[in-house]
């Protein structure tokens, strides 16, 4: 069983044409073309229908079709162009139906003909409008797109930089450390044998030396835990307990359930950086004594659960809470899963963050 990651933020947004499609590539190259040269083409197909209007005689009315050449006018050039195509389709229309209309006086034949010209303009004015909220929602979705981008590129940007963090520790000053502190040990070792003075110094330097170098190890393992997987993140939280409670005093509880198997291994990452933060929450903010992680799951969803007894926080609408980015990471961080994540306090004081990740078949 394995927990797919949803790449992408779950928006919903307005249907909108699609890039790659003729209708769409022909509406963009129109757009670029002079305004003279785009309204050639609707007037052209003005001009025939005025001509089959002309053709079908008045019984026939086919007035109502001029509004293509309208439309197509105000969608490819503006307001201004459907306003000018909704003029030229009256006066076509005008010549059209001259001959055969059967209106007794010219006023009220001219009248017909301003009365069409408006409903033309409407027509016009219409099609404006669904083209500048077509466009308004092109680029709100091209905004939140950007935005989604933006914000997964500082979650690995900043994932990056703890690995980072974390491999230089590990790699770097933990090895630094040791090595000074082998040193501190041979050197206490000949001041023993020489039964010379300062040889109790150099034992306690070199156990100093030793437990920075347990502490820095720890910091780093924090940092970047290596080979989180499925089993690896129940490991990695029973150390990110440990821990915290040997430098907290805080005590914490790590309880594993079930077998469902999480992948990839970024997955368990997320998983793993979500309970962090809500253990930090809890020791920094809420003032807790008490914590549990509870990570179990069945054939439907994985479920990572934190709970304290601390001070909690009041949570504002749709689940903010005023704390800041770290909570705003975590929920980016169950977006990215595809997850739900709950965070509400609890009877008696203390909050619940529970993430509830679907798994599905592989």
């Amino acid at each position: 069983m394995n927990a797919v990651m949803n790449p992408a933020t779950q928006l919903v947004v307005p249907a909108v044409p699609k890039q790659g499609s003729f209708i769409q590539r022909l509406t963009n190259f129109m757009r670029r073309q002079p305004w003279l040269m785009v309204i050639i083409w609707p007037a052209l197909l003005a001009v025939g229908m005025g001509w089959l209007d002309h053709a079908t005689t008045w019984e026939l009315s086919l007035f109502v079709f001029y509004a293509v050449p309208v439309v197509i006018a105000a969608w490819w050039a503006g307001s201004p162009a459907g306003m000018f195509m909704a003029v030229f389709c009256g006066v076509v229309w005008w010549f059209a139906n001259e001959a055969t209309h059967p209106y007794e006086t010219t006023l009220g034949y001219a009248w017909a003909t301003v009365s069409r010209m408006i409903f033309f303009a409407v027509v016009s004015y219409a099609a404006t409008s669904v083209r500048r909220r077509q466009e308004a929602d092109a680029a709100r979705i091209h905004d939140l797109e950007e935005r989604r981008q933006l914000e997964a590129d500082l979650v690995a940007v900043s994932e990056h930089e703890q690995q980072r963090i974390g491999q230089d520790l590990h790699d770097g000053l933990c090895q630094h450390l040791a090595a000074i502190g082998l040193a501190a040990r041979s050197l206490s070792e000949d001041l023993k044998n020489q039964s010379l003075p300062g040889a109790q110094d150099a034992e306690m330097i070199q156990s100093s030396i030793h437990e920075a170098v347990n502490e820095a190890r720890s910091l780093a393992r924090g940092i970047f835990p290596v080979h989180v997987d499925r089993h690896g993140l129940t490991v990695a939280l029973g150390e990110l307990a440990q821990n915290t409670s040997r430098l907290t005093g805080v005590k914490i509880e790590v309880q594993d359930e079930g077998d469902t198997q999480i992948s990839p291994p970024e997955a368990a990452m997320h998983l793993y950086r979500i309970a962090q933060e809500a253990v930090g929450n809890a020791v920094r903010h809420g003032g807790a004594q008490n914590v549990h992680i509870r990570l179990g799951g069945d054939e439907r969803f994985i479920v990572l659960g934190i709970v304290d007894d601390g001070r909690g926080f009041e949570v504002q609408e749709q689940g903010r809470s005023s704390s800041g980015m770290g909570l705003r990471t975590m929920r980016y961080r169950a977006q990215v899963l595809g997850a739900r994540l709950h965070i509400t306090p609890v009877t008696g004081g203390g909050t619940s963050v529970r993430c509830i990740v679907p798994v599905t078949r592989s």
